[in-house]
């Protein structure tokens, strides 16, 4: 038997969109898309799907944007290859979704992870990206180095992250139900909205899409790669792509109470930038913003875009 919420179907929620698929760079995503007028694609992060923008969604849509929010590979409806959670083929993906939908360019908005990965393909995929928006993540190259030389602040908040690197964790992830996706995202909120009466059935839906087959194994493999690339070859190269300073005009807004990615880890990102430039520190919020302030990152997502 299944275990409860093991269907793909679990994150086809209804609301003032359209589900679709999406083929790009060799495999299949799940796309969710609201309103016309120009492309503003929204990245998810961990331990999460498309339903983290689906309060912000909507009103960037209501304000003539083409809003859609993805399924990352391994994610959700997503395929969920054996491969492909690397630096490179992710930031593919993305570039290869912008052209999938019809589109030559896209503002780029990205939440905790889906943050990264929009840092990551603004860098290599320059003329795809017109405006970018991070929420909640720092500059990878900015992470990395405080990993190393903040021990009790970085390293410390990146501890479970780094218990990733165990083989077959995904079987620990999804033990009981993924009860540790909710103790994730109750570590990582703001105690406000965490002690709220919208975080269990935030928390639910999280939990679920996790226990859809492959979806943690998927999940994991973009955080080990991360780490074993930093000892490998095509992991130094990656960082050297990745010093190409930013030239999209870019907005970072993050939780003042998030303690996955530190505020001071977050806030030196700027450097990698010689666009327009703009942080944003978001008073109790933690790292999900977009969830526990849906309306304030909607308002500025929609700022940033229109200036």
């Amino acid at each position: 038997m299944k275990a409860p919420g093991a269907d793909e179907s679990c994150v086809l929620r209804d609301g003032p969109w359209t589900h679709r698929f999406v083929h790009a760079n060799g495999i299949r995503f799940h796309a969710v898309e609201a309103g016309t007028g120009p492309l503003v694609l929204f990245l998810h992060g961990f331990p999460e799907f498309w339903w983290a923008w689906h309060r912000v969604l909507p009103t960037v849509a209501d304000a003539g944007f083409r809003a859609v929010a993805v399924d990352l590979r391994g994610y959700g409806a997503s395929d969920k290859p054996p491969r492909g959670y690397d630096g490179y083929t992710m930031a593919a993906d993305v570039a290869g979704l912008i052209r999938a939908l019809g589109e030559r360019h896209a503002a780029l908005v990205g939440g905790g992870y889906g943050g990264s990965l929009a840092w990551t393909t603004t860098a290599f995929h320059p003329k795809l990206v017109t405006k970018l928006v991070v929420v909640g993540a720092a500059h990878p190259l900015r992470l990395r180095a405080a990993v190393f030389a903040d021990p009790r602040g970085q390293l410390a908040a990146a501890a479970p992250v780094l218990k990733f690197q165990i083989p077959r964790y995904e079987h620990t992830l999804t033990r009981d139900g993924a009860a540790l996706v909710g103790e994730y995202l109750r570590r990582w909120g703001g105690p406000r909205w965490v002690s709220g009466p919208e975080f269990a059935e935030y928390a639910e839906a999280c939990r679920q899409a996790m226990l859809i087959p492959q979806a943690a194994f998927c999940a994991l493999e973009a955080y080990r790669w991360a780490f074993r690339s930093t000892l490998r070859l095509h992991g130094y190269r990656f960082v050297k792509l990745l010093q190409q300073p930013i030239i999209t005009p870019t907005l970072q807004l993050h939780g003042a109470l998030d303690t996955a990615a530190l505020p001071r880890t977050a806030q030196g990102s700027g450097r990698y930038v010689i666009a327009p430039y703009e942080w944003r520190l978001l008073p109790d919020v933690g790292h999900f913003p977009q969830i526990e302030n849906p309306e304030l990152v909607a308002g500025e997502v929609l700022r940033w875009i229109k200036t």
